[in-house]
């Protein structure tokens, strides 16, 4: 543990946030975080289940006296987005996560940091270690693959827990109060494609630079999807120079605005000085269009870079013309970004959608699309919109990972009770809003639908993307609340 780090920490929560950044939890790959928790759990006498999806539920008997006060549930999920630098060799299945803490800021070096949502694993250690805490009878759900479908929380088995009141700990900014947020699902249009054999010389294009981000709370930025601005930028190039596509790939997660994307292209001569000639025709043009891209986009995306690279002369499989056609149509039409803002809550989007991850293989071409909505009707259009152009062009369109919204309760005590305790701790009002992201709470409730549940977390910025960064300042100040929401419920 870095030295400043240890000197701003309260109570072991970034000890064991520490301690967690070195186990590779990448969603899908959360076996040895899972039996870490298990070991925590022992080391401490703690009740606990593990599941066969790797869930881990912890129950802390309430301390003397406070038996009779009603039961706390606290909730989070172990798993990461994984994204780095492209440069970096850092692999995701082995290697810990490299942390740099400047100031009051903690991130890490060139990859993803996974405070969301490896706070609140480091929370609920702290809190369950803390053998000084007055507290209830404390639940603490672990969750894993929240971060590509909620697998974990779909498997949940519930039925031991006693608490009426869950506090989700999965949210990213101090002082708000989250009551809702949206549902979602993740399709997938596939294509079918045909290549022939041909001689000519291979060009790759690729894009860079963006701010890609959460495709949640980041989509209203206006930031550019790579992958549909390598698209357009195809579709321009098209009506300039022939030339035949090899192969494309854009983003790595459903549910992150891709920030780089690349094709590689094939154009043809009768010979190699033709070829050459073609080569310095192509990139002139693919220049000229990327000048005219940087211009347009020069606010929202000033680090915009396109790279033409000569990847040499061969026989190469291109698509079909008519397979690229279609191809082409489809990523050029797909909707993407804001669909609907909401007409019940200001500056709230309602329904979205974002083209994470694209890419062509050798008889086929795959589209995912990760589709937000707090309405359940828009949602569905979107998705059967994206199956009606899917099967137009002859393709096949599936529906996986889909979550239910977490509606807004007109009366919650527990929301309530946040709000005094928040106010008379620092004479402010905590400010409660809905978000335009997914979080378990909506599955837990088709669980329990009793449940008062609230969502709160400390200042996290730029999630999902290598940019990310926790303030270690406000961590403990969203823990300290956490410490005086458990100890005042027994007052009550």
């Amino acid at each position: 543990m870095d030295h400043s780090l240890e000197q701003l920490d309260y109570k072991g929560v970034f000890k064991y946030f520490c301690e967690i950044s070195q186990i590779p939890r990448g969603s899908g790959n959360e076996k040895a975080i899972s039996d870490y928790l298990v070991s925590f759990a022992k080391a401490h006498q703690i009740e606990y289940t593990q599941d066969d999806a790797n869930n881990v539920i912890m129950i802390k008997s309430a301390t003397p006296g406070c038996e009779n006060y009603p039961a706390i549930i606290l909730q989070g999920h172990m798993d990461m987005v994984c994204e780095k630098r492209n440069e970096y060799t850092h692999d995701f299945s082995k290697d810990e996560i490299k942390l740099i803490v400047e100031g009051d800021i903690l991130h890490a070096d060139g990859t993803t940091l996974g405070a969301d949502n490896g706070i609140a694993v480091a929370y609920i250690l702290a809190l369950f270690s803390d053998n000084g805490l007055v507290h209830p009878r404390l639940e603490a759900i672990m969750t894993t693959e929240e971060e590509t479908g909620m697998h974990g929380a779909k498997a949940l088995d519930l039925s031991h827990l006693q608490g009426k009141c869950l506090i989700n700990l999965d949210s990213e900014e101090e002082g708000y109060l989250l009551c809702s947020c949206a549902g979602g699902l993740t399709g997938t249009s596939t294509l079918s494609v045909n290549r022939f054999l041909t001689n000519g010389k291979k060009v790759k294009v690729s894009i860079g630079g963006l701010q890609g981000g959460h495709s949640g709370m980041d989509i209203d930025k206006n930031r550019s999807n790579a992958t549909k601005l390598l698209g357009r930028l195809l579709f321009d190039l098209r009506e300039k120079i022939p030339f035949g596509l090899i192969n494309m790939q854009g983003g790595f997660k459903d549910n992150v605005i891709p920030r780089e994307a690349n094709a590689e292209l094939i154009i043809t001569a009768e010979d190699v000085n033709g070829l050459k000639e073609k080569y310095s025709e192509i990139h002139k043009v693919i220049s000229d269009i990327a000048i005219e891209y940087s211009q347009e986009l020069s606010s929202s995306e000033p680090q915009l870079s396109v790279m033409v690279e000569d990847l040499g002369d061969g026989e190469y499989n291109p698509l079909h013309p008519a397979t690229f056609e279609k191809l082409l149509f489809l990523l050029i039409n797909i909707p993407n970004g804001v669909q609907v803002m909401s007409s019940e809550i200001g500056d709230l989007v309602e329904t979205s959608l974002n083209l994470g991850i694209f890419h062509t293989l050798e008889d086929k071409v795959e589209f995912c699309t990760s589709v937000r909505s707090s309405k359940s009707s828009s949602k569905y259009h979107i998705s059967n919109q994206l199956d009606y152009m899917t099967s137009f062009l002859g393709g096949d369109y599936i529906v996986r990972a889909e979550y239910p919204a977490w509606e807004f309760q007109k009366s919650s005590a527990l929301r309530d009770h946040l709000q005094l305790i928040y106010n008379k701790l620092y004479g402010k009002d905590m400010k409660v809003c809905a978000i335009h992201a997914g979080l378990e709470c909506g599955l837990i409730l088709e669980k329990i639908p009793e449940l008062d549940v609230v969502s709160i977390g400390p200042d996290i910025t730029a999630v999902h993307t290598i940019e990310e960064k926790i303030s270690v300042s406000s961590a403990i100040r969203v823990y300290q609340f956490v410490e005086k929401i458990i100890s005042d419920k027994i007052g009550e």
